[in-house]
């Protein structure tokens, strides 16, 4: 294949597993982009008094820092793994709308360029990446650094709303002839709960987003007091947002930890029912805490208190699967792989994260740590203990199944401990100087308050989070290279991408797989010492895939549609900067991307 031919099989693939790739190549990009943000703003805290950064570029790079990990790193890599596990966990061979998913990941690429084309123009959003009104009015932040951020947003969130139909739609239509939903693992049910909660949580946040463009471009008022609005309705829209959007990103992870567990411990999940509709309660419980995010703001004692209330309620379901996992645990044959190592990490870790969380759904103790790095140390064990390490379980243990080839466990533990090592040095030192009362969005502090020991050793832990990454880095060259063949399914685990070679073919499964129980490769289970040739890893049912189907199997074609159409919408948000000739042709450009997508000939092609 030459190199032009190669570039555009990617430029138009539509293959969930291609897909993926680029998203979890893009976010993990952002992802060290955000953290080289956050040692810059560590060198600065390091010492009282510093002016390494002076105040405005701090409060930049803290903007796009946070922006960053939670838009582009933390949704790019949950995108990822849902791209490329969901329609292999429930028997599909692709999304239920392939061409939809590629605008996804297009819209979702764009819109990081995006907000990233401000810094040449050195004029980075600088107002924290929940944008609060009315600091984020043209009056305190003049440049266009604002509008980059607005309309970044707007234009990746288009891709988190087509993915949040795509994947509710693939799991509720494609699932393999008798997986019902008491038989889905966990994954795809945490998948399906996510898609729900992103349709659910990111159209408030559009109008918000929408709202402010227009104070900030036409003059309107919609959250200036001073014309009798409101700007804490800003915080409303922001938060109904913001706070699902914490479950947005930490059910994946849930839902990973929940398939990894019972794989390395030789045991079905404990209280499986019990754990997905502890999913379910989560999703339905974060839409009703997001005032204890502004306690702070005078809402009176009777909305404090209802919040309050439903902030205590939501750490009961979480609770029970930290219990559930424990259980799963408990008597089984226990594997120390570095996919488990991660995930037993996140339970430790976010169970910190979750006590803390605890602690402000009192309103008066929320009080008190609000805007602290009390806060600070909350959210990021939540974030990194949660999210980060489960999806770093989720990456160890599905790279096989992407590649063919197994990572070096002595290069995988290396970069869990390190990794666990630096969140709690850099993390849990910040308890402590908030509960001192040092402030959040401070870019320096005097001396003689105590707080310089504790920012020293944050920043100390901060570097070795990039330490972490050279065994990582040196795992994915070294496997590149020369990595030990991984077969269909290394882990002995129970689910159905299990079944398929590595990495799957384009069409995922030769023949559509049936089921009849959960865990379906591990009934009747096999112990491997006893297995006899011919045998099928874990059981007898459902049978490995064949090596070719046996009758042609039409996938859809390639397009460049989505790619037009995605360009389109980009050159319309450039134009948002103040060219209306640039919006009207990205106009025109995106109707011919849905002319030419509308009229696309549907004829696939038959695998061979």
């Amino acid at each position: 294949m030459t190199a032009l031919a190669w570039l555009r099989s990617w430029l138009t693939t539509v293959d969930h597993k291609r897909i993926a790739v680029m998203y979890f190549v893009a976010a993990f990009l952002f992802l060290l982009i955000a953290g080289f943000e956050g040692q810059m703003l560590r060198l600065q805290l390091a010492a009282p008094g510093r002016a390494f950064l002076d105040p405005d570029l701090y409060n930049q790079l803290f903007t796009m820092h946070g922006t960053t990990m939670v838009f582009f790193a933390g949704m790019g890599l949950v995108a990822a793994f849902l791209n490329f596990v969901v329609p292999l966990q429930i028997g599909a061979r692709d999304v239920a709308f392939p061409r939809l998913n590629a605008l996804s990941f297009w819209v979702f690429l764009f819109g990081g360029l995006f907000l990233y084309a401000s810094v040449p123009f050195r004029t980075m959003p600088d107002g924290g990446w929940f944008a609060y009104m009315p600091l984020t009015n043209p009056e305190y932040s003049p440049s266009l650094g604002m509008d980059f951020y607005l309309l970044a947003l707007l234009i990746a969130g288009v891709g988190s709303i087509a993915g949040g139909v795509n994947f509710l739609v693939t799991i509720l239509n494609l699932r393999a002839p008798g997986m019902t939903f008491m038989r889905m693992p966990l994954f795809a049910w945490m998948a399906l709960i996510v898609a729900a909660l992103i349709l659910l949580a990111f159209p408030p946040f559009t109008v918000g987003l929408i709202f402010m463009l227009f104070d900030r471009r036409f003059g309107t008022h919609f959250f200036d007091a001073a014309a009798g609005a409101d700007p804490v309705l800003w915080q409303h829209l922001f938060w109904v947002f913001g706070h699902p959007e914490v479950y947005i990103l930490i059910l994946p992870a849930f839902g990973v930890v929940s398939d990894v567990i019972p794989s390395f411990s030789r045991k079905g999940l404990f209280g499986y029912p019990i754990v997905v509709f502890s999913g379910i309660l989560i999703a339905f419980l974060g839409f009703g805490v997001w005032v204890h995010h502004m306690f702070s703001v005078g809402l009176g004692p009777v909305v404090n208190a209802v919040f309050g209330g439903t902030t205590m309620l939501i750490a009961i379901p979480t609770g029970i699967k930290i219990f559930n996992w424990i259980a799963t645990m408990w008597g089984g044959q226990l594997r120390f792989r570095t996919a488990m190592l991660f995930a037993i990490g996140l339970v430790g870790t976010f169970t910190i994260g979750g006590l803390s969380g605890v602690m402000h759904s009192s309103p008066p103790a929320d009080l008190q740590q609000t805007d602290t790095y009390f806060v600070v140390a909350h959210f990021h064990y939540v974030l990194v203990g949660g999210t980060v390490f489960g999806l770093f379980s989720g990456f160890y243990y599905w790279f096989p199944k992407a590649t063919g080839r197994l990572l070096h466990e002595g290069l995988g533990k290396a970069h869990f401990w390190l990794t666990f090592v630096a969140l709690n040095v850099t993390f849990f030192p910040m308890h402590f100087s908030g509960l001192l009362g040092m402030p959040r969005r401070t870019y320096t502090y005097a001396e003689g308050l105590g707080l310089d020991t504790f920012n020293l050793i944050s920043t100390i832990g901060a570097f070795i989070f990039t330490l972490a990454f050279v065994p990582l880095i040196w795992n994915l060259w070294r496997t590149w290279r020369r990595g030990e063949a991984a077969g269909h399914n290394p882990w002995d685990a129970s689910t159905l991408e299990w079944t398929t070679p590595s990495p799957p073919p384009h069409y995922n499964f030769a023949v559509i797989p049936s089921v009849d129980r959960r865990d379906p490769l591990w009934h009747p289970y096999v112990e491997p010492e006893l297995r006899e040739e011919g045998d099928e890893p874990g059981g007898v049912f459902p049978r490995r895939q064949p090596d070719e189907p046996p009758e042609p199997v039409h996938m859809p074609e390639p397009s460049y549609w989505p790619l037009v159409l995605a360009t389109g919408m980009l050159l319309m948000t450039i134009g948002g900067l103040g060219s209306l000739g640039l919006t009207l042709f990205g106009l025109l450009v995106t109707a011919v991307g849905l002319f030419g997508w509308a009229f696309e000939p549907p004829f696939g092609r038959e695998a061979s």
